[in-house]
């Protein structure tokens, strides 16, 4: 019970990488705040997750302690109440804020292939509105408490989309920004020992990617607005090998108990930290036993099943990797 004590807030949590960050941390010891739009599953529905009071029981029998929220982290009025009922209820304490909530997944997915200027003219707001302006938002919430006690972490859920074209054009510019804002909110809060981070998590198999998955490896037709004519092709083969060696949605959990635990955690600030570098860092395995493998080993490039055999230690520096999103 490493984190016993501290309070931890974890949004968008009902499911997927949220829900696993969420019972890593309850596990730990934590007392978790956990938000999502969804308190309990509607009636006759007995599908497992989805709604917070399933994260809630699923903490709770791990032996953690969860206080569900529910809050639409599009509307700041939501927002700033969850922040003020964490003060009130914890006298002011907060150690970790993990800004996680996303509202796009559907309309991502449905729209992959069509160029950015035939979507909807919403995609952006549908993108970024929860997905960074909220982010932003609770990381102003949460400083106010964590300047004060000069201690806390603050976590971005980002991806390499911040780095190279992923999706579309909005989820780009918004994990981008995501990692900015971590590296420019990182500096202001250095010198009040608060640290700030954007978190890089691999594939992952939550819930909507193994759903994909299976449609695929069924040869179900994949929808999308872009129709039969879309220039996308999923290689369902290349797809099947994705998954297999994807994580698991608690992998960035873990991750993140290390991150909380470590008195060291400020000298991270500001970076971007990848799941997969983390796990070898503090000796990590999945919850099935797995060393997850990271993007920097050269033996993981996708699509070329031939370098297989490199050495996992033959990695691509950092710094090298940055350069595939040099814009000069």
């Amino acid at each position: 019970m490493s984190l016993k004590g501290k309070i931890c807030l974890v949004t968008g949590a009902t499911r997927g990488i949220g829900h696993g960050i969420a019972v890593q941390l309850g596990e730990a010891g934590a007392t978790v705040y956990i938000t999502g739009r969804t308190l309990t599953a509607p009636a006759g529905d007995n599908s497992v997750g989805g709604c917070l009071t399933d994260t809630a029981k699923e903490i709770e029998a791990r032996g953690g302690k969860c206080i569900p929220v529910q809050c639409d982290h599009s509307k700041d009025e939501e927002v700033e109440k969850l922040f003020e009922r964490v003060k009130s209820e914890q006298n002011g304490q907060l150690d970790v804020l993990v800004n996680n909530a996303y509202s796009a997944v559907t309309a991502i997915m449905k729209n992959i292939g069509v160029p950015y200027w035939e979507q909807p003219l919403d995609m952006w707001d549908t993108v970024n509105n929860v997905g960074l302006r909220n982010h932003y938002l609770c990381a102003v919430h949460a400083a106010k408490l964590m300047v004060p006690q000069k201690k806390g972490l603050i976590i971005n859920v980002s991806s390499v989309g911040g780095l190279r074209y992923l999706f579309n054009v909005p989820y780009g510019v918004g994990k981008e920004a995501c990692d900015r804002m971590a590296a420019d909110c990182g500096l202001e809060l250095k010198k009040h020992n608060v640290a700030f981070v954007s978190l890089w998590p691999g594939p992952v198999k939550t819930e909507h990617m193994l759903n994909v998955t299976e449609n695929i490896a069924e040869d179900k037709k994949f929808e999308t607005a872009a129709g039969p004519e879309s220039p996308i092709k999923i290689d369902a083969k290349l797809m099947k090998r994705i998954l297999e060696n994807a994580e698991s949605p608690e992998f960035s959990g873990k991750c993140i108990v290390k991150l909380a635990e470590d008195p060291d955690i400020i000298k991270k600030s500001g970076h971007i930290l990848m799941t997969a570098e983390i796990g070898r860092e503090y000796g990590l395995k999945d919850i099935d036993g797995r060393a997850i493998q990271s993007m920097r080993q050269v033996n993981q490039f996708p699509g070329v099943p031939g370098i297989r055999w490199l050495p996992n230690w033959l990695r691509i520096p950092s710094w090298m990797l940055a350069l595939g999103g040099n814009k000069f």
